[in-house]
């Protein structure tokens, strides 16, 4: 790269306007080569090789490429181990923004090190969420477990400051003049065209004034659909919550639960891999693998869950009501254990976040902080009759419902809720 080029490294921010990240690179140095990175340690943890996040990002790259090179400087795309890739390059200096997820924070933590062996300068800046870490915390400086204490906190601390944009677009002229690079295609890394229609990147603030109203109906189309841009950063976070401020408290609460999420993953790890509240991996799941296939194809005679999984399949979308509805049926219907759910999603949804997936099933599990009580078990008749009354949401993803070929139910809802229920307190004791 040469001693006089700063790396700026694309990742969760896939965007020129309002980054973080990139502002204090271009603001700080003349000679700036942004980099993003197919990084083959997540890319070979994909099962599927049509996936649909990764052509998200392929397109989005070529879009990132396509206005860098209007500016005269383009986009160099590596693939590979970034640990093993930062080894051979010797720049000036790195940016990039925060990551919060555990294995990010590792590898950041290793090539930071490897740098400064080099003497070459590591940083980062916050830019997917408004607070982070240790910003918004208890009086004595312990991370809020329940939602709403946390809520007042957040909302208390929020200031026009933290809400004020990067105005990357005064220093784009220290972008380094470079050749147009080369682009890999999907299969280049390894993947193949889906053929994915993604959400459009376009904040709807009549969708967000009645979001409160619309929001719960799957067949309505009540929600911004933003949550993919979220996830990889082609939109600001900073603007999303001016919006929500001006528009609408209930879609701002759906912003802070999301950081609320990514700081309990920040503060506790386990989360990952264990239940939030440890007496809960004490519970005997059945974990029947062919009522856990049945489920996830859409079969399992109950409408609304198998068209929220159909729909899942089908787009890598799925309704947050419709999230809950099938997260609670796996968990409690069907007793089968929530990582096999969240994996799941991990692999199908196009916005997957491990923060926030992971609080969602284990929210639905009982097992999260601040999570629904054990106890309760939806009713996916009641949640129809509430949400899907005219049947329209199911109809679409299972034209066969109230027909012969319909599927017969895995299992009686009053059977297994009390099953749910003597599992639970067995286990907990």
């Amino acid at each position: 790269m040469g001693n006089d080029t700063t790396i700026f490294w694309f990742r969760r921010d896939l965007r020129l306007t309002d980054n973080a990240g990139l502002y204090h690179a271009l603001r700080d140095n003349e000679h700036v080569v942004p980099v993003f990175i197919f990084d083959t340690v997540i890319l070979d943890a994909l099962e599927d090789i049509e996936d649909r996040r990764v052509e998200f990002i392929h397109q989005t790259l070529a879009g990132l490429k396509a206005q860098l090179e209007a500016l005269g400087s383009s986009l160099v795309i590596l693939h590979g181990n970034p640990v093993t890739l930062y080894r051979v390059l010797h720049p000036r200096a790195v940016y990039t923004n925060h990551d919060y997820e555990p294995y990010a924070r590792e590898r950041d933590g290793a090539i930071q090190k490897l740098l400064e062996k080099k003497g070459i300068g590591f940083h980062a800046y916050k830019d997917q969420v408004i607070f982070e870490k240790d910003e918004v915390v208890k009086d004595d400086g312990k991370p809020y477990t329940v939602f709403t204490p946390y809520s007042r906190k957040w909302k208390a601390a929020l200031t026009p400051f933290y809400l004020k944009r990067y105005p990357v677009e005064k220093y784009t002229g220290h972008f380094k003049k470079i050749k147009h690079q080369p682009f890999p295609g999907l299969e280049d890394i390894g993947f193949q065209r889906t053929g994915a229609q993604f959400p459009e990147r376009v904040i709807r603030t009549g969708i967000i004034e009645k979001y409160d109203r619309t929001r719960d109906f799957p067949d309505v189309h009540g929600t911004t659909r933003l949550s993919v841009h979220l996830r990889f950063g082609t939109v600001s976070i900073r603007k999303l919550c001016q919006v929500a401020q001006q528009k609408n408290q209930v879609w701002l609460n759906e912003l802070i639960w999301r950081e609320f999420y990514a700081m309990i993953l920040w503060h506790f790890p386990h989360v990952q891999t264990e239940s939030f509240k440890p007496k809960y991996d004490r519970i005997a799941w059945r974990n029947d693998p062919a009522e856990f296939d049945l489920w996830c194809t859409g079969q399992t005679g109950y409408p609304i869950v198998d068209a929220g999984m159909r729909e899942l399949n089908a787009t890598g979308f799925m309704h947050n009501r419709v999230r809950m509805i099938t997260a609670s049926f796996l968990t409690k219907h069907l007793l089968i254990d929530w990582r096999w759910g969240e994996a799941y999603f991990g692999q199908k949804l196009l916005d997957y976040d491990l923060a926030s997936n992971n609080g969602g099933w284990q929210w639905a599990a009982g097992s999260g902080c601040d999570a629904a009580p054990y106890f309760r078990v939806f009713n996916p008749a009641l949640q129809t009759k509430k949400f899907d009354p005219d049947h329209a949401y199911i109809k679409k993803w299972v034209p066969e419902y109230q027909t012969d070929a319909y599927a017969r139910p895995v299992v009686e809802h009053a059977l297994a809720r009390q099953r749910a229920l003597n599992t639970y307190k067995k286990g907990l004791g």
